[in-house]
C-alpha cells in the first residue's frame, strides 16, 4: 500500500550569524515530529534552510569586511553545522541563493504584476531594520517595531506593492472554515482581531536602499523584498516552476502538511504567505503552527544581555540528546518555556540519570545477576503485573495521540510516565527479595521480563525525541523494533531474530553531574558574561521594589503567567496554630549521605541524614516513590526535633518532608540552591 505524505518545513533561519538555542530548539522539535512521522508510517519530507538576502545581511557584511555572497556562506555553513550536531533528520536544506529558487522568485514576481496583484508606487513609514518591515505609526508600540521592540527609522522610497485588500475576505472565510489551519487557536485569534478585520493596508514587495537582494528583473534598481523571497522557498524546494512545467514531488507534496514556525513570525506566514497563494492559484498549507519562545531566565534571549546559550556549548555539557530532550519537554505547548543552566543539571539528574538511566541499568544487572542475561517468560503472574503491562500498552497510543496535536512536551511526558511506573513496579516486586527464595525463580524471571518488554517499548516511542540514547537502550536490551502498529501487544521481547539476552556490561546512559561544577566551567568559559551580570544587577536593583509590590498587589503571585502553572489542588485544612507553636519546629537542611532498605518493609528506607556535625537516622515511608540509591546524595527539608519513635523496629529521629499531590506521587521538598547540611530553613 502506497504511503501517505507528509510535507512539512521550519521557518528559513535568517543567514545573519550563529543561531543560539532558541532558535535551534525549532529545528529539534520539527525533527521530533517528522521522526514520529515516519514511525507512523507517512512517507515524508521534511525540509529547512537559510534565509540569505536583506539590508542587515548586507550590513553585517560590510562590518565584516567580506562580500554578502561569503557572508552567507559562511552563517549557512555554521546553521547547517549545528541541525547536524542535534542529529535532525531534514531532507532538504534550502538556501534563498539557490540559482532555481532565485529564478523562480523572479517569475513570481512578474506574473503577480502582469496580473495586476503587484503595481508601482512610493512607501513612506517607519522601518525595522532587523524585521526587514515597514509600520505605521498606529501600529508601532512605544514608538518601536511591534514584532521586535527595536527601534525603527523613518524612510521613503519607491517600491512595488501587492494589492493585500484584494484577497482578505478570501482568507478569512478560509480562516473560519479551517479551524486547524492555525494553531494554537490564540494565534489564529490575533491575526483576525489585530490585523485582518481592521483591514489590510497593501505590503511593499520591493526595495531600492540596498541591493542585497533578488533583483526584479523587468525593473532592475529595485530588489524583491526579502518577505516574498523567502516564503516561495515552501515551493521553489519542491519543485514549483512559475511557468507551469512543476517537478513531480511538488505535484506529489503539495499542499505542505505543516509549517512549523515561531511565534513572532506567524503573521508573515498566515496572512501575506497565503494570500500570495491565492494570487498563484495554489492551495493554502493545511496547518501553520506557532510555536511558543524558549527563554533564558526571564526574557528573550539577546548577545547584549549576555545571555545567550548556544546548542553546541550545551551539548558538550550535556550530550545532544539530553539537550534535545530539555528543549522538547520544557516548553508548553502555547507559553514560553525557560532554559539556564541550572534547569538542564536538575532536569539531567533526576528525569535522565535517575528515572530513565538508573532504570534501564537496574534492570540489566539484576538480568545478568540472577539469569545471566537471558530473559524470558515464564507465565507466573501477579496481580501486580497487569497495572504494569495497562501502562506500556496504552502509552503508545497516548503518545500519538498527543503527537497528533503536536503536544511534543506532552508526549513525552507519556513515555516518561511510563519508565517512572516500571521504577515503581520494581519497588512493588522487590526483585532482590525474590532471588533470595530458590521456589520464587519462575516469579523473579517474569518480573524482569515484564520490565525489559516495558522499557523496551518506552524505547522505541523515545527515538523520536532522542534518537541516540533509545538506540543504545534497544542495543543493550538486544530489543529488535517492532514498529508502532505492533505496540498493542505485550510479550513480543526475543520473538525475534535478536534473541533474549541482554548485554553483559550496561553502559551508564546518563552520569550525574554536580552543579557547582558546571557553573564552575561555564564560568571559566565565558567571563564576559559575569560583567554583564554584574552590570544588569546593578541596573535591576532599583526596580526591586516595585517588583515586590506589583507581586503583592497581585496577591503574591507572578504579574505574568505567560509561562503557565500547574493545576493546585485542595486539600483538608487542619486547626490553626499561633506563631509561638509553629516557633516550637525546627526545620534544616540536611545531606542524605547513607540509606538503605527497611527489611520486611515494602514501604519504608532507612536514611543517614548529615545535620551540622550530627548524624540523624530517619525512617521514611517513600520506597515506592525512591530508590535507596537515588537517596544518597541528596539535600532535603528535615524537621529535626520531632520527637524519636520506632518504626519497624528501628529509631527514627525526626522528619523528611515530601509534598504530595493527588494521585499520591511523592517529591523530595530540596532547596532552590545548593545549601550546607545544617542551615537552618526559616
Amino acid at each position: 500500500m502506497e504511503k501517505k505524505k507528509y510535507y512539512m518545513t521550519t521557518a528559513i533561519a535568517y543567514a545573519s550569524g550563529k543561531p543560539h538555542i532558541g532558535n535551534t530548539y525549532e529545528i529539534v522539535l520539527a525533527d521530533s515530529i517528522a521522526r514520529f512521522k515516519r514511525a507512523e508510517g507517512y512517507d515524508v519530507f521534511f525540509q529547512t534552510g537559510t534565509d540569505e538576502h536583506g539590508q542587515k545581511v548586507e550590513l553585517k557584511a560590510a562590518e565584516a569586511g567580506v562580500t554578502p555572497k561569503q557572508f552567507v556562506d559562511n552563517a549557512a555553513g555554521e546553521i547547517k553545522r549545528i541541525w547536524d550536531l542535534m542529529n535532525t533528520s531534514y531532507d532538504k536544506f534550502i538556501r534563498t541563493t539557490d540559482d532555481y529558487h532565485e529564478k523562480q522568485v523572479q517569475k513570481i514576481f512578474k506574473k503577480l504584476y502582469d496580473q495586476g496583484d503587484i503595481y508601482k508606487g512610493y512607501y513612506e513609514g517607519m522601518y525595522c531594520t532587523p524585521c526587514e518591515s515597514f509600520f505605521t505609526e498606529s501600529q508601532l508600540v512605544d514608538g518601536k517595531c511591534p514584532d521586535c521592540g527595536r527601534p525603527v527609522s523613518p524612510a521613503r522610497e519607491e517600491a512595488y506593492f501587492f494589492k493585500m485588500s484584494k484577497y482578505a475576505d478570501r482568507l478569512i472565510e478560509h480562516i473560519n472554515t479551517h479551524p486547524e489551519f492555525i494553531q494554537p487557536v490564540s494565534r489564529k485569534n490575533e491575526m483576525m482581531n489585530n490585523f485582518l478585520l481592521p483591514g489590510l493596508q497593501d505590503l511593499c514587495v520591493s526595495r531600492t536602499s540596498f541591493t542585497w537582494g533578488i533583483p526584479v528583473d523587468f525593473d532592475p534598481k529595485h530588489v524583491t523584498y526579502v518577505w516574498l523571497d523567502a516564503l516561495t522557498n515552501y515551493i521553489t524546494g519542491i519543485g514549483y516552476d512559475c511557468d507551469g512545467n512543476n517537478m513531480e514531488q511538488f505535484k506529489k507534496d503539495w499542499p505542505a502538511d505543516l509549517h512549523l514556525i515561531g511565534k513572532d513570525i506567524i503573521r508573515f506566514h498566515t496572512i501575506y504567505w497565503p494570500i500570495f497563494l491565492m494570487a498563484l492559484d495554489l492551495p493554502l498549507p493545511k496547518q501553520i503552527f506557532g510555536h511558543p519562545w524558549l527563554l533564558q531566565g526571564d526574557g528573550k534571549m539577546s548577545k547584549s544581555k549576555g545571555n545567550v546559550l548556544y546548542a553546541d556549548e550545551l551539548a558538550d555539557f550535556f550530550g545532544v540528546d539530553a539537550v534535545r530532550y530539555f528543549v522538547l519537554h520544557e516548553m508548553p505547548f502555547e507559553n514560553d518555556g525557560v532554559i539556564s543552566w541550572e534547569l538542564m543539571v536538575e532536569r539531567l539528574n533526576s528525569d535522565l540519570a535517575n528515572t530513565l538511566g538508573n532504570l534501564v541499568n537496574r534492570t540489566i544487572s539484576m538480568s545478568n545477576k540472577y539469569f545471566g542475561g537471558v530473559v524470558k517468560s515464564t507465565g507466573v503472574t501477579e496481580p501486580v503485573d497487569e497495572e504494569l503491562k495497562t501502562v506500556a500498552l496504552e502509552t503508545p497510543k497516548k503518545a500519538a495521540a498527543k503527537m497528533e496535536e503536536l503536544r511534543v512536551a506532552d508526549a513525552i511526558t507519556e513515555i516518561f510516565t511510563l519508565f517512572k511506573r516500571c521504577n515503581k513496579y520494581i519497588d512493588e516486586t522487590m526483585p532482590w527479595a525474590l532471588a533470595k527464595d530458590e521456589g520464587k525463580k519462575d516469579r523473579l524471571a517474569e518480573v524482569l521480563y515484564n520490565l525489559v518488554e516495558s522499557i523496551a517499548i518506552g524505547a522505541e516511542l523515545l527515538e523520536s525525541f532522542m534518537p541516540e540514547t533509545a538506540e543504545k537502550i534497544l542495543a543493550q536490551l538486544n530489543a529488535g523494533k517492532r514498529g508502532l502498529e505492533n505496540m498493542d501487544r505485550f510479550g513480543l521481547y526475543g520473538q525475534g531474530p535478536e534473541g533474549g539476552k541482554v548485554t553483559e556490561k550496561p553502559e551508564i546512559l546518563f552520569a550525574r553531574l554536580d552543579l557547582k561544577e558546571v557553573l564552575a566551567k561555564v564560568e571559566a568559559l565565558h567571563p564576559e558574561r559575569q560583567e554583564t551580570a554584574k552590570a544588569q544587577a546593578a541596573g535591576d536593583g532599583a526596580g526591586k521594589e516595585e517588583g515586590a509590590r506589583k507581586s503583592a498587589e497581585n496577591g503574591g503571585g507572578a504579574a505574568d503567567d505567560s509561562h503557565g502553572a500547574a493545576e493546585g489542588i485542595d486539600i483538608e485544612p487542619k486547626p490553626e496554630i499561633t506563631f509561638e507553636e509553629f516557633g516550637k519546629m525546627q526545620f534544616q537542611v540536611g545531606e542524605i549521605i547513607a540509606c538503605e532498605e527497611v527489611k520486611k518493609s515494602r514501604k519504608l528506607l532507612c536514611s543517614q541524614v548529615k545535620i551540622g556535625s550530627q548524624v540523624k537516622q530517619i525512617v521514611s515511608g517513600i520506597k515506592a516513590h525512591y530508590s535507596a540509591e537515588e537517596m544518597v546524595g541528596k539535600k532535603v527539608m528535615v524537621l529535626v526535633n520531632l520527637k524519636p519513635a520506632k518504626l519497624a523496629g528501628i529509631l527514627s529521629e525526626g522528619m523528611i518532608l515530601c509534598a504530595e499531590d493527588e494521585n499520591g506521587e511523592l517529591a523530595l521538598m530540596t532547596p532552590e540552591k545548593d545549601m550546607p547540611a545544617g542551615a537552618e530553613i526559616c
